[in-house]
């Protein structure tokens, strides 16, 4: 018997997927909270430490990674989605590696090369890139819209036809794409698991069946018995009509935005092999839709995901990762050392550097001995391509177990350098905070990626 970790085990297609497999495989659920199931292991794990990930996988010998980080994950995230993916992904990848996985399964979306691709699709193929940058074999399933109920696209769609008796449909309602039912991706998953002609191979998945978001909506309309108008409105807004949509739908802006712009491009299946190779004769989206409307009602997605942003005010945690370009001959710990230089010269009035003995550094208000941050280099995790520095103190910091972080690290096979702040808990009230340390913090930060830019590239 196996012994499989999956990643977002809690969200829609991790808990399917958990189903299935838990009769013939040992399973580890990873989830950020605690969960219980009988038969299965559920371990508490933040992707964004590397320290838990690699005890999460310690003993497995695949890894399933169907994690997306389009929902923040503290009180105050600064960053673009695409880079805490990419954050998250390099931890799973460079954790795989360490503990010997056989291999990665990583389910994406649907990719068009040809065309220039939205921030959403672009993050999904750049996780499949860093997932394969670590000589674990990856097997990538990329897919469309998911059918099943649970998820969020399915919940959006049905939403919308169930809310509004007209509707004004923008271009990227003409958008051809490809669904697949959440069963047809579980089996795909099944088939691949430690299979070696899947190892190092990305696959299509979805139906043979062509359709527009457009006809979706008319279909689901005509199986809820529900008398609708469509209205085709080209030169709609994109950004009104993802306000239109979260607010009908109840989805978070942060969560419609990215699919509603993958949408702007065809989304179909270019690649049959996988699909052939299994024999699975996959269900046509009316089908699809049949099974998924017949299954007995579950939480909605959205209220999951409404609990989760209660969770992250009430801790009140800071998470901040820009993503800075970089020579590819440079070192984390030349990073490192080129910031803790510019910083006091870009900010003489404010702040005073110094550095300790055993690697770390102590910001002081410049003119005085007021400790602001004190930083400490665990050295354990630390290395050419990561230097990690702990908060240990500071007037601007409130404990945290020691969980307070800043960290420096190369992904992209050294193209980038991604600074990146995680756990830290402020001492200001967070009104003061956030209008103040926080922006001064991001301001800070790109500047220093403009300058470390200039200075690796010479």
């Amino acid at each position: 018997m196996s012994k499989i970790v999956i990643a977002g085990a809690s969200g829609f297609v991790g808990k399917r997927l958990i189903e299935t497999l838990k009769e013939s495989h040992e399973l580890v659920a990873l989830s950020r909270g605690k969960q219980r199931e009988d038969g299965i292991e559920w371990r508490s794990c933040d992707l964004f430490s590397l320290k838990e990930t690699e005890a999460a996988l310690e003993g497995a010998e695949v890894g399933i990674y169907l994690v997306h980080s389009m929902l923040p994950s503290a009180r105050l995230t600064q960053g673009a989605f695409q880079d805490f993916d990419l954050i998250s992904a390099d931890n799973f990848a460079r954790a795989a590696k360490k503990v010997g996985l056989k291999q990665i399964i990583y389910l994406g979306g649907l990719i068009d090369r040809s065309l220039e691709l939205s921030a959403h699709l672009k993050s999904r193929l750049e996780v499949e890139k860093v997932l394969n940058s670590y000589g674990i074999p990856v097997t990538t399933l990329r897919a469309g819209l998911i059918l099943g109920r649970g998820g969020s696209s399915f919940m959006m769609l049905y939403r919308l036809v169930q809310r509004l008796p007209m509707m004004l449909l923008p271009a990227w309602t003409a958008t051809r794409t490809q669904a697949i039912l959440i069963e047809d991706v579980i089996k795909l998953i099944q088939f691949c698991l430690l299979k070696e002609e899947c190892f190092s191979q990305s696959y299509d998945v979805g139906t043979t069946e062509i359709l527009t978001y457009k006809e979706m909506l008319r279909e689901t309309a005509l199986q809820l018995g529900k008398r609708r108008l469509f209205f085709s409105v080209p030169l709609f807004s994109p950004k009104l009509s993802k306000a239109w949509v979260s607010l009908v739908t109840g989805a978070p802006y942060s969560l419609v935005g990215p699919l509603v712009d993958s949408l702007r491009h065809e989304m179909l299946v270019r690649d049959t092999r996988l699909m052939e190779a299994a024999g699975l004769p996959l269900v046509k989206f009316r089908q699809a839709l049949q099974v998924t409307l017949d299954e007995p009602k579950s939480e909605s997605p959205f209220r999951r995901m409404r609990r989760i942003k209660k969770q992250n005010r009430e801790g009140s945690l800071v998470r901040s990762v820009q993503r800075m370009s970089l020579s590819t001959t440079w070192t984390a710990k030349q990073v490192v050392d080129a910031y803790l230089d510019w910083l006091p010269r870009f900010l003489p009035w404010l702040l005073r550097v110094e550095l300790n003995p055993e690697g770390g550094c102590s910001f002081y208000l410049s003119g005085t001995k007021l400790l602001l941050l004190k930083l400490a280099l665990d050295s354990t995790w630390s290395n050419e391509d990561r230097q990690l520095l702990r908060i240990r103190g500071g007037i601007l910091s409130r404990d945290n177990n020691g969980h307070g972080r800043l960290e420096f690290r190369l992904v992209l096979k050294g193209q980038s350098a991604i600074a990146a702040i995680h756990d830290y808990r402020p001492s200001l009230p967070w009104f003061i905070y956030n209008w103040t340390q926080a922006r001064a913090h991001l301001f800070v930060m790109k500047n220093f990626g403009k300058y470390l830019k200039g200075v690796s590239h010479v």
